[in-house]
């Protein structure tokens, strides 16, 4: 995307695609495999009883097979993304990367499937056979107007959801973004009159879309490269355009779209001039939606019409049309109700469903997780963020309902607030909040400390700091060498800010600073001198001291223990407050926070309540509502032990300043997770698994958030080190760049408070 605020360079994309495992997805087994007993109950002779089930009842197959949450990303590469025919083979990182997003947003398992063939009706042919293996299919980059031919003809031959997200993906939210649009200008869709410029799949869909929800079809007017599409125009029809053809002695899009109050463009960049803009009625509502670069410029929009209200396909600009707040939500609907089809009323109820999520007043656990990033229902953002975490719920639970009142639903939902609630549970809330961080990194760049730039890993992670539109990087290390690296890594090195601990002109005040600090500790003013020169954790602290930045990245070339005595020569913890260490434990639904596990090795009562407060706090930073277990290896006193008195004066402490939180202890982590072992202490407080875990000791703490780390499956974040004056992160010895960026990120954001 150019100009975008995300920028990559194409070895960076390549190296992705290919790193450990080649690809973007693998098939996970849901069931154990671990014995024996467990490959014959999988495979044969256990698998047969469920054969022979499905053959005298095949509606089971969704009982005992993945086939009603499997979707299959189907593509011949006849229109791949913005680069046109590039065949099946090439369209395969594309697919693979829509089936990521299907998982990513929606829990839905998708597989990608390539057909080399540009016939249509080869392609139906291959298409139609694969009914029995999947829930439902999501046609993409499919080139007009064989993508008409294909989707209707699998349509009518498939019982099974069919949908040409290229079309109605787009065609959904451009009109959830009209609805309000409209709201917001007090226009009516019965009267609005609109120009569509652009005659492909997308503006096709889009403008069924809109005539089947309310606009009259006098009023639109449809136009391509050739023209206005008028009725009796022979060159360049076809029977999809023909069916638009307006009544209309305007010839060209200047000529059309006087008077008018939407422009909806689905075309190419610069299509439409300001004087066009102009000449628009009051208030005019323009969806610029060509990518990478919209028919015309928002602020050139803006300069033409102050009054406009503007969309685009873009994450840089304002209400953006982005296919991914429709897709995953609209089939997950469809799935969880074994619909047949997904027809009108469904995209209809969808469309005004992401409407009215716009319009609502974002509450607070949800802002938490937008990083602090309010929205507000206005001209700016008539349209949900793509990382709302209530798209899910609200979507889907529409599109069920409709599927439900339409009659498609083989399956209906006896009671839609529990499955709302189902809704809600299929996602780890921190997956949004983390995107929600990064966006609100973006939206209030601050200036991070880099500490050990000369470092590989360090400077892929600052320039991919930059170039992604999180702030900017302050790098630390030999001018030369950091200079080398930068340009190794194809950055321009004017383009970044270097300091070196040797020769800054600051070093002097960095010296007298530390040096009053420090001198009735031992340490003579060389000292200082030395330690400010070749320490570049000490000249960084200094460096975020003197507020010459906003938070600091350190720790790849010594161990946490080390980095942190020497932060601390530096800098104090906060008022009243006690340095500690998070991991953070992200899998697909589930979120655990581990504290204490790098700072205190015997924390106190206090200590073990105060880490608790603070770690509730990340959590609901991060989405969650917090459950904190104080960890023992004993249950509520069995057995007895030496070190039990720290983790009851601590619920204690809890107790007497009534936190607005659940707390409980002393009990071993499988009570504290497992809602069956749960059941057996009713007195318990927690209302489910505990999502924050207090370690009672840096021994244990450590241990386990490091096995963890490399035994699980979780993705690990951390730690992040909390209680320091200044925002300062510590990353392990052995992190890559994607750790040194989100612990950056969530420096910058102030997430470790």
């Amino acid at each position: 995307m150019n100009d975008s605020d995300v920028q990559i360079t194409p070895q960076e994309a390549l190296d992705f695609h290919a790193q450990g495992r080649p690809g973007k997805i693998e098939i996970v087994a849901t069931k154990p495999m671990a014995t024996q007993r467990d490959l014959s109950l999988a495979y044969s002779p256990g698998v047969a009883v469920p054969v022979q089930a499905i053959y005298d009842d095949p509606a089971t197959a969704y009982d005992y097979t993945a086939k009603g949450n499997l979707v299959a990303v189907i593509s011949n590469g006849t229109a791949i993304l913005g680069m046109g025919n590039l065949g099946a083979l090439a369209s395969k990182p594309v697919m693979e990367g829509k089936a990521v997003l299907f998982k990513r947003f929606a829990d839905v398992d998708s597989i990608d499937i390539e057909v080399n063939t540009q016939d249509a009706q080869r392609f139906i042919d291959a298409v139609e056979l694969l009914e029995p293996t999947f829930g439902g299919i999501n046609l993409e980059d499919i080139a007009a107007p064989d993508c008409f031919i294909i989707e209707q003809t699998l349509k009518e031959r498939m019982n099974i959801p069919v949908f040409h997200d290229d079309q109605h993906g787009t065609a959904i939210i451009a009109a959830a973004g009209l609805i309000n649009a409209c709201e917001l200008t007090g226009k009516s869709l019965k009267d609005i009159k609109i120009v569509c410029n652009g005659a492909g799949a997308a503006a096709i869909a889009c403008t069924e879309l809109i005539k089947g929800m309310g606009v009259p079809h006098n009023n639109v007017i449809m136009c391509d490269r050739t023209g206005v599409i008028y009725q009796g125009r022979t060159e360049g029809m076809d029977q999809w355009k023909s069916a638009h053809a307006a009544k209309t002695t305007a010839r060209t899009l200047a000529e059309a779209i006087v008077g008018a109050d939407v422009f909806l463009g689905l075309s190419a960049a610069n299509a439409l001039s300001a004087d066009m803009v102009k000449s628009m009625t009051d208030q005019p509502i323009i969806f610029a939606m060509a990518n990478p670069d919209p028919e015309i410029s928002p602020p050139v929009a803006r300069a033409a019409r102050p009054d406009a209200i503007i969309a685009t396909g873009r994450s840089d600009f304002p209400n953006q049309v982005n296919n991914v707040l429709c897709f995953p939500f609209l089939f997950r609907g469809a799935l969880d109700v074994r619909a047949t089809t997904i027809n009108e009323p469904m995209k209809i109820a969808a469309s005004h469903a992401l409407a009215q999520l716009a319009r609502e007043t974002v509450p607070e656990e949800v802002a938490a997780a937008y990083g602090g990033l309010m929205h507000k229902f206005g001209r700016d953002y008539i349209i949900p963020s793509p990382f709302d975490p209530r798209l899910m719920e609200i979507v889907a639970s529409a599109v069920a309902k409709a599927a439900m009142d339409s009659g498609v639903a083989q399956k209906p939902i006896a009671d839609m607030n529990a499955y709302r609630a189902s809704l809600r549970a299929r996602q780890n809330p921190t997956t949004s909040a983390l995107t929600q961080v990064y966006e609100a990194a973006r939206a209030k760049p601050k200036r991070v400390i880099f500490a050990e730039a000369e470092e590989d890993v360090v400077v892929r992670a600052a320039v991919q700091f930059k170039q992604d539109g999180y702030g900017i990087p302050v790098l630390i290390g030999r001018d030369a060498r950091v200079t080398e690296k930068l340009m190794e890594l194809g950055a321009n090195p004017d383009d970044y800010e270097i300091h070196n601990s040797v020769t800054s002109p600051l070093v002097e005040k960095m010296v007298d600073r530390l040096y009053n600090r420090l001198q009735r500790r031992g340490y003579l003013r060389r000292d200082i001198q030395r330690m400010v020169n070749r320490d570049r954790n000490i000249f960084g602290a200094l460096l975020l001291q003197m507020d010459q930045a906003d938070a600091m990245i350190t720790g790849v070339t010594r161990t946490f223990g080390q980095t942190l005595r020497e932060l601390r020569r530096v800098l104090d913890p906060k008022k009243d407050a006690v340095p500690f260490g998070v991991h953070v434990m992200v899998g697909k639904t589930h979120t655990v926070f581990i504290a204490d596990t790098t700072v205190n090795e015997r924390p106190s009562a206090e200590e073990l309540a105060h880490i608790a407060e603070k770690t509730a706090g990340v959590a609901r930073r991060m989405g969650h509502v917090p459950r904190v277990a104080f960890l023992s290896f004993s249950t509520f006193g069995n057995p007895a032990g030496t070190w039990l008195n720290n983790i009851r004066d601590a619920v204690a402490i809890l107790d007497a300043r009534r936190t607005d939180f659940e707390y409980e202890g002393d009990m071993p982590p499988d009570v504290a997770l497992n809602p069956d072992l749960m059941k057996n202490y009713p007195f318990c407080r927690l209302s489910g698994p505990a999502n924050v875990l207090i370690m009672p000791g840096l021994q244990s703490a450590n241990l386990s958030a490091k096995l963890l780390r490399e035994l699980g499956g979780d993705q690990v974040i951390g730690p992040m080190l909390l209680g320091i004056e200044r925002q300062v992160q510590v990353a392990t010895m052995a992190s890559s760049t994607s750790d040194l960026v989100t612990l950056a990120v969530l420096a910058a954001a102030g997430i470790a408070e």
